[in-house]
């Protein structure tokens, strides 16, 4: 009687080829047609396997894009290093304020006092507004959910900001604000008389993104305003929009909703500038 296992030193048989021309099972998976698309994106595709896991440099990755976004929304943003460097760029003192939040737990568990300036930071605007006339692009900064982004690209995007608007309007100093949700520029403007308020804010981190920053321009700004009377330009950072591109797209925002008399939804984007930097662009038509 033959056994049912077969011998351990016999080879197994070789599959007959199918009706179709199919070879079938070859001895291992092929090259993951995948691969080649790494170069163009972080995104996590084409990992591999081991088994039915995924292989230990995967998980690993995994673990710190995880961990390097959890530390940009607690990290907290360093507002006397910020100022320092808006300084040596030829801006005026920076005015740092605080929303209702008074720290990042509170900021986090209590979206709505993120979106309020507290009364010292209300009272420190008014006292600026007696001495200086109202400008017509007031720029706000705020750490939002990554401090980190801020930190890294805040100073480099006002100076571009600078530069793109050609001098043609007058602007308020920088205007820093700690534990910053997005509506807290609209009362901001609103203080400062502001034609417009511009908001350059920490977006919130993905698992390869940790330091992206939003743009956030809002004309008429009063307490109230809705996102629908916005304007967002979003991803700005090296590896996404970059910071040159997306100040021109600002400044051409800006010019084009003064002359119509609106944002957010009744102006669009025809500036025909790139999504993306250019060499991006083109690695993705390759």
């Amino acid at each position: 009687m033959k056994p049912l296992v077969p011998d351990a030193a016999t080879p197994p048989p070789t599959p007959a080829p199918r009706s179709d021309g199919d070879p079938g099972p070859g001895p291992g998976p092929g090259p993951d047609p995948w691969v080649h698309l790494r170069q163009h994106t972080p995104a996590r595709i084409a990992l591999g396997r081991v088994g039915v896991s995924l292989p230990t440099r995967e998980v690993l990755g995994f673990s710190l894009a995880h961990a390097q976004a959890r530390d940009a929304i607690h990290l907290p943003l360093d507002l006397a290093t910020l100022a320092d460097q808006l300084l040596a760029d030829g801006w005026p003192a920076p005015l740092s304020l605080q929303s209702r939040a008074h720290d990042r737990h509170e900021y986090l568990l209590r979206p709505d006092l993120g979106r309020r300036l507290d009364d010292a930071s209300v009272a420190a605007l008014q006292a600026w507004r007696t001495q200086n006339a109202a400008p017509d692009l007031a720029l706000v900064v705020g750490d939002g959910l990554s401090a980190l982004g801020i930190q890294r690209h805040a100073a480099l995007l006002l100076a571009a900001i600078r530069a793109a608007l050609g001098g043609r309007l007058t602007l308020s100093p920088p205007v820093l604000v700690s534990q910053a949700r997005v509506a807290v520029a609209d009362e901001v403007g609103e203080q400062l008389g502001a034609r417009m308020v511009a908001l350059v804010v920490g977006e919130r981190p993905g698992l390869s993104s940790p330091d992206s920053v939003g743009i956030y321009l809002t004309r008429a700004p009063r307490v109230g305003r809705n996102d629908a009377e916005r304007n967002c330009i979003s991803n700005v950072r090296p590896a996404g929009q970059d910071p040159l591109t997306a100040a021109r797209r600002l400044a051409w925002l800006v010019h084009e909703g003064l002359r119509l008399g609106v944002t957010g939804v009744g102006l669009k984007d025809h500036s025909g500038l790139p999504m993306v930097a250019a060499t991006s662009a083109q690695g993705l038509s390759g």
